[in-house]
C-alpha cells in the first residue's frame, strides 16, 4: 500500500510542478505536511543533496523521499511517479507537435505559465530561507532577535555568494567547501 500512495503523491507532483526541480519544494513540503514522512527541516538537506548529485533537482529528491520511506522499490516507485506525467506529456506533444507549432494559443499559454512557475520557485526560495536561516520556534520561545536569525548561515551565505561572484570557480568546489564548513561548525 505504501509503494501505491508513494506513486500518486508524486504523480500529483510531476504532474503539477511545471519549471523544474525547484518548482516541486512547494508539493515536498506539503507533503511532508500531510503524510509525516520526513520532516520539514529535512527539504534543505534534500535540496543540497539533490544539487550534489547527478540529475535533475525534483527526480532526485522523489528517490531520496521514496528510498527513506519504503527502501529501493520506494524510491523506484516515486521516482517513476515524478516523471510519468512528463512522459507522457511529451510523447502527446510530439505527437501533434507540427499541428501546434505555430499556434497562438499554445504560445499563449505557455506565456501565462511563466508567472505561476515564478511564484511557485519564490516561494520555494522563501520557504528555504525560513528553514534553513530563520528560527521562529527559538525566538517565540525567548523573545531575543538574536535568536531568530541564525547569523552563521548567514555569514556562510555571504562569503559564498561573493566567492561565486568572484572566483568562479566549479560549483561543486563550493558546495564542498560548504558542506566542509557545514560539519566543522555543526550546522
Amino acid at each position: 500500500m505504501i509503494y501505491l500512495k508513494l506513486f500518486w503523491e508524486f504523480l500529483k507532483i510531476g504532474l503539477f510542478a511545471v519549471g523544474g526541480g525547484m518548482a516541486t519544494l512547494p508539493f515536498l513540503q506539503r507533503l511532508s505536511e500531510s503524510t509525516g514522512w520526513y520532516p520539514q527541516s529535512l527539504i534543505t538537506d534534500m535540496i543540497a543533496i539533490s544539487e550534489s548529485t547527478p540529475g535533475p533537482i525534483g527526480i532526485n529528491m522523489a528517490t531520496y523521499v521514496g528510498c527513506n520511506v519504503a527502501g529501493f522499490f520506494g524510491g523506484v516507485v516515486a521516482t517513476l511517479g515524478e516523471i510519468l506525467p512528463s512522459i507522457v506529456i511529451v510523447v502527446l506533444i510530439s505527437k501533434s507537435l507540427d499541428r501546434f507549432r505555430s499556434s497562438t494559443l499554445v504560445g499563449d499559454a505557455f506565456y501565462g505559465l511563466r508567472p505561476a512557475v515564478t511564484g511557485l520557485i519564490a516561494a520555494a526560495g522563501i520557504s528555504v530561507i525560513q528553514t534553513s536561516v530563520l528560527h521562529f520556534e527559538l525566538y517565540r520561545q525567548s523573545g531575543l532577535l538574536s535568536d531568530l536569525v541564525d547569523v552563521r548561515k548567514i555569514v556562510l551565505f555571504v562569503v559564498a555568494f561573493i566567492a561565486i561572484k568572484k572566483l568562479k570557480l566549479h560549483p561543486i568546489c563550493y558546495i564542498a567547501a560548504s558542506a566542509v564548513i557545514g560539519v566543522v561548525l555543526g550546522f
